[in-house]
């Protein structure tokens, strides 16, 4: 039976630089990237060296500790290099694009027709299970588990967000072929959740093997957290698996097709980015052809994936293996002076969650935000504002003082089981002490993880 919640917490954060509704097919990159650092927690096993030729659904790490779960190559190239960090942490293989489409292949299938393990070894063998994120934890999905539910978020409500109903529309039957597959992977429901303040596209609305559910609200309306908190919460002992609308699709081409899918629309979005549209490209791309001609200004900051929760990767980064996004703002790395864009300014240019400036009068104003904290990070006092923009029913000041004192009874009694880190991203925007809360519930997290899991 479906569902419909509205939230009554939240914020929208109106960001100028939204993309035009127009596909545009990028030309390919030069050089792709597969990042073990997009995949928290993750000890990467690599089975490839440089000067090794690969195709597209190659094999190129696996997880050390579960050699089931596999990573493969987005294109046919050649291992180019093998990036490492301190302690020779692995932090990039780079593979150069050899512009000939090779693939491994193997026989398309009707998921329905096949059994639970059947289609969790073949989505495991292709390298198709690092889509599947579970909860708790926030991590690539334990294979040996069961969930008791999965969840896909039709929409994205965080600033500039891509528009998932004109990015999946006329890819119904991939779409579906992709539920049906996941369908086999639990027991329990398959939701998907549909805004519902606007009309959803036919694929969403047409789904079958799912229950259909609604929610209205301001960000975070459309995170997967907030949408598992109110339909079907976890507790400790249970497990969610959630995949997103992209990925659902790739896992339907691939069992209609027999071939790894590694297409990916990103709307390049931010008021610095110039020539703003929804640009098909692939996992793992360097995304240097699409930004350097496309800037507004020169001291920016380029992130993969949405103004709250993405990663800082420059110019001439690699697009994240979750990330449907980029976003150029302005760097915050400029002194202003108080009396006109500082703290004393009249503020007509700025927005404040609190009220504190004019622009606050100004209906649907989009502002041209920096990265500037204004301020350093200060006491964590009682203030009252994490709540109103977290629509959970935890207490998330608590919750962070719990991780911070590495209370884990407190964390277990305080919810930590059912966030992620981006639950909190609109928290850490409002704070006014300036504490990383992202970084501490990933700490919470992975401790969660070492103690009691």
């Amino acid at each position: 039976m479906s569902k419909t919640v509205k939230l009554r917490k939240g914020l929208d954060i109106n960001l100028l630089g939204e993309a035009d509704k127009v596909k545009v097919d990028l030309e390919l990159p030069s050089m792709v990237a597969l990042k073990p650092t997009d995949f928290h927690g993750l000890v990467p096993k690599v089975v490839v060296k440089p000067g090794d030729k690969v195709k597209v659904g190659s094999v190129v790490f696996h997880d050390k500790y579960n050699e089931s779960v596999k990573f493969v190559s987005p294109v046919s190239g050649e291992i180019a290099d093998i990036v490492r960090g301190e302690k020779r942490r692995i932090l990039q293989v780079l593979i150069k694009v050899s512009g000939v489409d090779e693939a491994v292949t193997t026989d398309p299938v009707d998921p329905s027709s096949l059994s639970a393990d059947e289609v969790k070894d073949r989505m495991l063998a292709n390298g198709l299970w690092p889509f599947v994120v579970q909860r708790p934890l926030d991590i690539v999905a334990d294979p040996n588990v069961k969930p008791k539910a999965i969840f896909i978020s039709a929409f994205d409500s965080a600033p500039l967000a891509p528009d998932y109903d004109f990015i999946i529309h006329g890819q119904d039957q991939y779409f579906q072929h992709g539920l049906n597959a996941l369908s086999k992977l639990t027991e329990g429901k398959v939701h998907l959740t549909l805004n519902g303040k606007v009309p959803a596209d036919a694929a969403f609305q047409n789904a079958k093997n799912v229950q259909i559910n609604k929610i209205e609200g301001k960000h975070p309306a459309g995170n997967v957290g907030t949408q598992i908190h109110h339909f079907d919460p976890i507790d400790k002992g249970q497990y969610v698996f959630t995949v997103k609308p992209q990925d659902v699709v790739a896992i339907g081409k691939f069992f209609a097709e027999g071939k790894f899918d590694p297409s990916r629309i990103v709307a390049y979005t931010g008021s610095e980015a110039t020539n703003r549209k929804y640009y098909k490209t692939i996992l793992g791309s360097n995304i240097g052809h699409l930004v350097k001609p496309n800037l507004a200004s020169e001291n920016v900051r380029v992130i993969s994936g949405n103004a709250l929760t993405g990663d800082n990767i420059g110019a001439d980064g690699y697009l994240g293996f979750y990330h449907s996004q980029i976003t150029v703002i302005p760097e915050g790395n400029q002194y202003k002076f108080f009396l006109t864009k500082g703290w004393l300014g009249p503020g007509f240019d700025k927005y404040s969650s609190h009220r504190l400036f004019p622009t606050w009068l100004v209906k649907n104003k989009k502002f041209k935000l920096d990265t500037n904290l204004n301020g350093e990070e200060r006491g964590f006092v009682v203030t009252g504002e994490l709540e109103k923009v977290l629509p959970f029913d935890i207490l998330p000041m608590q919750l962070i003082k719990a991780i911070m004192t590495n209370d884990i009874d407190g964390m277990e009694q305080l919810g930590i089981y059912e966030v992620a880190p981006e639950d909190f991203a609109l928290c850490e925007y409002v704070c006014t002490s300036k504490v990383e809360i992202q970084e501490k519930i990933r700490q919470g997290l992975d401790v969660i993880k070492e103690e009691c899991m």
